[in-house]
């Protein structure tokens, strides 16, 4: 396949969080996809990162770690490749604070990195760019577009820009794009909330997805105590208070387990402050944040995942357990149910109750047999809807129907 250069453009890429981003990439250039990459800020934790992430990283451009000199060396080169372009992006730049909800310091920093993002397109002859969660990197596309000669489309996550859909100017950014990829039903519903009906047809259903052979049928852990796991950020949307909230109940009640929380954030010290005065004890493990490998491996050790989130798109992570015949417990919240189907290969909990958390994951506690049958159709799930590489073909698709 022959096609023209496109660049991936992340607030931070790659991250620990975000792996699937990686993963889609990688698709695209076994697809035959030339793609360059871009990221706003150098990422965190690189060092726990697969050695193909490290590499990845030299290669992609960190905007905000080019130098001042180099930012004025790329603002003239757009200048006089284009004076006429430059003005149109210079006063798109001051319309974002003038007549919009940005400061005028962020609309300075999107114009400059702008800039420095042009030249790197010039360089590399690049004509369209492809942004992730249509955060405020999204408006640095939208002023390269202003600039001329560059197109941009839009993958869309959610939950969180859709809490502020005004001060994010999400219909502007919708209203530009070339496209705009919806990773669920629920993510498509929200953005045609906020968009006329004649921009629907631009509109697409492209779900994320994992590799079913990298993330294959675990063993069985063979686990005397059951081994419950939870990897995510730990931020108030992802629900860790209450999932240990419902741990404390059901150790109270005498059941026997062992939690183990993987990941990094601002609620690290509340959480382990709420397991030090509970009854939990030395049966939750915080480990930290880890690369994709070591989260591999205590997928292996777990015999049932749980994310008791109040805020999702629809979560990687739960696929990659399910992939792996993990039986999964969740909320029923935005996306989560296209992917979990209560009873039927998942648990679903209402958001913000640690009773009924607890009441689902003392079900599976009790019953190995329960786990075993979510497990085998939580796979099956996930392999018919959820296939990376299925999925990931979508995505050229789209690229390809844009002439790209």
């Amino acid at each position: 396949m022959t096609t023209q250069p496109i660049a991936y453009l992340c607030s931070e890429y790659p991250a620990v969080s975000h792996t699937f981003i990686f993963r889609e990439i990688e698709s695209l250039r076994k697809a035959g996809m030339r793609v360059h990459t871009a990221s706003i800020h150098r990422p965190a934790n690189l060092a726990i990162m697969t050695p193909a992430e490290q590499q990845e990283a030299e290669q992609t451009l960190m905007v905000l770690s080019e130098s001042l000199p180099a930012m004025i060396k790329a603002h003239l080169h757009c200048l006089l490749k284009k004076p006429a372009g430059y003005l149109r992006m210079a006063a798109r730049a001051l319309k974002l604070f003038a007549k919009g909800p940005i400061s005028p310091l962020k609309a300075v920093a999107y114009f400059a990195e702008a800039g420095i993002l042009l030249q790197w397109l010039h360089r590399h002859q690049i004509t369209h760019i492809h942004e992730h969660f249509a955060n405020p990197t999204a408006l640095v596309a939208l002023l390269m577009k202003s600039y001329g000669g560059v197109s941009y489309s839009l993958s869309i996550h959610g939950p969180d820009i859709f809490y502020v859909v005004d001060s994010a100017m999400l219909a502007e950014k919708v209203r530009h794009a070339a496209f705009i990829r919806c990773i669920s039903h629920y993510c498509v519903s929200q953005v045609m909330r906020i968009t006329p009906t004649s921009e629907w047809q631009k509109l697409f259903i492209v779900r994320c997805g994992v590799d079913p052979d990298l993330y294959a049928v675990r063993k069985d852990p063979d686990n005397a105590v059951p081994s419950i796991l939870c990897v995510g950020r730990l931020v108030p949307a992802k629900g860790q208070h209450i999932l240990l909230e419902a741990c404390n109940r059901l150790k109270q009640e005498g059941a026997l387990f062992q939690l183990t929380i993987v990941g990094e954030g601002p609620d690290k010290e509340s959480l382990e402050a709420y397991s030090a005065a509970s009854t939990l004890g030395s049966s939750v493990t915080f480990t930290g944040a880890l690369g994709q490998e070591r989260v591999r491996n205590y997928y292996d050790k777990a015999d049932l995942f749980v994310l008791a989130s109040f805020a999702e798109g629809v979560p990687v992570v739960l696929m990659e357990a399910m992939a792996k015949e993990i039986p999964v417990i969740s909320t029923r919240i935005t996306g989560i149910p296209e992917l979990i189907e209560h009873e039927e290969d998942g648990l679903l909990a209402t958001p913000g109750d640690a009773e009924d958390l607890a009441r689902q994951i003392h079900k599976l506690l009790l019953n190995p047999a329960m786990r075993r049958e979510l497990g085998a159709a939580g796979r099956k799930k996930v392999i018919a809807r959820y296939n990376q590489h299925r999925n990931n073909q979508e995505m050229v698709n789209l690229f390809q129907r844009e002439g790209l």
